[in-house]
């Protein structure tokens, strides 16, 4: 029995016509289980490129059937993550707002559309299905925990209209205990309070990682006129109070701009509201239940810091976070719905490892990618590969690596990660500014091996396995001087324990590093830098890795350097646009408060998008017809060394943004082989 789940938006790549549902559509994902078991999962971030991709799923999907060796026909039933009233509710609002839109009212007829569009073959409408957002939400963590009963909580933004449940699990039920609505949601709480510090949409994390930092006392009483507490694990949040309380209490960030310690303090205070809010509710329901384990779903439960607290308090014995908990989880949660009531429920078994993605080609075809690139990289092909990487690290480089298949969901567990040595604090800012080109506070999580997880980190209770960075623990206190790139500034870190059986590549690597240093854990952030996904394909790692200021790459077997390539050597790669992005001339006001023609990239079709372009290559890029090879491009115009240098540096930059693509040639492909 083959069930594929979706989430995400309904727009083709290169499309906009869904803009009002795509506000609430985000974070694309298809994954496919057969009788329960999940066989394939990936989210369409990590194909088209795209982050949160709001997009439909198409190439997800195209995933989940080719790895099953199956067509469209031959699945069994096909479930989206939001009910079908909410899914036309949407379509009804775009249609009053575009009067002209030629779009179809019925969700159902319009997914059974699009797929057909796609993969040409159209499924009978009783095998689409529309699932509560959050009823799928809960699903996904309760069917993955191996629990046999617990208490579950399903919290995020929105969905369906609302913010978050609560519920028991039991055997394969699920009963209803609560539900909060949309004008008492905890991730739009959060979401309001981050945009006076700077942040919007998917920046929660960081302020997060901000809030350490802080003083939650200053603001306490303030952050007390934002939320309610009441009878029967009860709250009301006051969405409306908070800007014009904020605007008039503190000096708003804008974006780029420093962080004050009044900043730093307001962030210390949400984070606090934010865990006495959650604190309350599950007391009352474990309390009410009797349940002593908790399932965690949703946006929110990817707030690592909260579930720490949780997990130290002593409230549940166990505690289970699905480790993608956010919108694309529901791809996961709406395949095991359906599988379930076609009488196929997932196996009562805890889930170990997340490693569902694609995997890497062949030894040959990765070392073809590879020498495509001959000018810019030199690589070689070891038996050794852990040891030699973890010399280079021992040795103070910071490294991509790359192995087996990807990760489900938004964590970089081992098998795309940059790596380095959690000692030393300066990696922490290395790493911060030349590779991940973001905030100088932000923490880096650890990957410890399993058995030496306790020697370094204080866990409560009996537990010793945390693989999915879902939990803020303590870091020992004899060990936080010496483990200075992975302690946050509060003595804690967000750890991953890595399993010899569940991942033997990842625990090796880690396990030679040890040999060396004596240490058993390594800095592991995910493989991408600020304005990209985390990189799925050989092609996407050798992108990024000659992008950032990473020392080496490793991928499967092959170890990777760059070259110091030449402007012969960039002009021979081939440049495209990809499909998300539209070039515009536009009238701007300049410096001197003048108004001129300026020329833009966007990657949407919104100004506030838009990165500035010479006029030079705006023209070189509206020559491209598809794929074209930068020193043909060149040669259509007069230029004389010094401005083939300049051009070809302003698109490189553009690449390192994800604006433009860079490969080899087909030719220069055919030439290397």
């Amino acid at each position: 029995m083959l069930c594929l789940g979706l989430s995400g938006g309904l727009d083709k790549v290169y499309e906009n016509r869904f803009q009002i549902a795509n506000t609430f559509m985000h974070d694309g994902a298809a994954v496919l289980v057969r009788d329960g078991q999940v066989i394939a999962a990936v989210e369409e971030e990590r194909l088209n490129r795209i982050k949160h991709s709001n997009k439909l799923p198409i190439s997800s999907v195209q995933y989940c059937l080719s790895a099953a060796g199956v067509q469209l026909s031959e699945i069994d039933h096909v479930a989206y993550y939001a009910t079908e009233a909410y899914c036309n509710a949407m379509l009804e609002n775009m249609l009053a707002s575009e009067p002209d839109a030629s779009i179809p009212l019925d969700a159902k007829f319009l997914v059974q559309q699009l797929l057909a569009q796609e993969f040409g073959s159209e499924l009978d409408p009783s095998r689409i299905s529309f699932v509560s957002h959050h009823q799928a939400h809960a699903v996904s963590a309760f069917a993955m925990s191996g629990f046999e009963q617990s208490l579950i909580f399903a919290i995020d933004g929105s969905g369906d209209f609302q913010s978050g449940l609560v519920a028991v699990g039991s055997g394969a039920e699920i009963s209803q205990l609560a539900t909060f609505p949309e004008n008492n949601s905890l991730g739009l709480f959060y979401l309001e309070v981050i945009r006076y510090l700077g942040y919007g949409l998917f920046d929660e994390y960081k302020v997060m990682g901000l809030a350490p930092y802080g003083d939650p006392v200053p603001y306490r009483e303030l952050f007390e006129q934002f939320y309610e507490l009441s009878a029967n694990g009860e709250y009301r949040v006051h969405l409306d109070r908070i800007g014009p309380t904020l605007l008039r209490t503190i000096q708003v960030r804008q974006k780029g701009m420093p962080f004050t310690q009044q900043h730093k303090d307001v962030s210390a205070s949400l984070q606090e509201a934010l865990e006495r809010i959650v604190f309350h509710i599950l007391r009352h329901h474990r309390e009410a239940t009797g349940m002593t384990r908790l399932c965690l779903a949703g946006g929110v439960a990817h707030n690592c810091s909260m579930n720490g607290k949780l997990l130290y308090s002593g409230l549940f014995e166990d505690i289970f976070v699905q480790p993608a908990s956010h919108d694309a989880g529901c791809a996961l949660g709406a395949a095991l719905i359906v599988s379930g009531e076609l009488g196929r429920p997932a196996p009562r078994a805890r889930l170990q490892e997340v490693y569902w993605g694609p995997d890497l080609a062949s030894d040959h075809a990765v070392e073809e990618e590879l020498k495509a690139w001959a000018g810019h990289l030199e690589f070689e092909r070891t038996e050794e590969v852990a040891d030699r990487a973890a010399e280079w690290m021992a040795g103070g480089a910071v490294i991509g690596w790359v192995q087996g298949r990807s990760e489900f969901g938004p964590r970089a567990l081992g098998n795309r990660s940059i790596l380095a040595d959690p000692r030393p604090a300066t990696n922490k800012d290395r790493i911060n500014a030349m590779v991940k080109k973001r905030e100088g506070y932000r923490p880096f999580a650890p990957s410890v091996l399993e058995e030496d997880a306790r020697e370094f980190f204080d866990l409560p209770g009996s537990a010793c396995e945390f693989p999915f960075m879902n939990f803020v623990v303590r870091v020992r206190d004899s060990k936080r001087g010496l483990l200075g790139a992975i302690t946050h500034v509060d003595g804690t870190a967000r750890l991953q324990t890595v399993s010899r059986k569940a991942s033997p590549a990842y625990w090796d690597v880690i396990n030679a590093f040890k040999q060396r240093t004596g240490i058993p854990i390594l800095l592991n952030t995910s493989f991408n830098n600020n304005a990209e996904p985390i990189v799925d394909s050989v092609a996407d790692s050798i992108a990024t890795f000659l992008t950032t200021e990473l020392d080496g790459l490793v991928v499967g077997p092959f170890l990777v350097k760059k070259r110091a390539a030449t402007l012969e050597d960039w002009t021979a790669l081939a440049v495209s646009l990809p499909p998300y992005v539209s070039l515009y001339k536009v009238r701007a006001h300049t410096a001197l408060d003048r108004q001129e023609t300026v020329c833009e990239i966007r990657t949407d079709h919104s100004s506030r998008d838009g990165v500035r372009i010479s006029p030079e290559l705006f023209d070189l890029l509206t020559r491209i017809e598809g794929e074209a090879v930068l020193a043909d491009l060149l040669d259509t115009i007069t230029l004389d060394q010094a401005q083939r240098e300049a051009l070809t540096g302003e698109l490189r930059r553009l690449w390192e943004q994800r604006r433009v693509r860079m490969r080899p040639s087909q030719a220069a492909r055919v030439h290397q082989n």
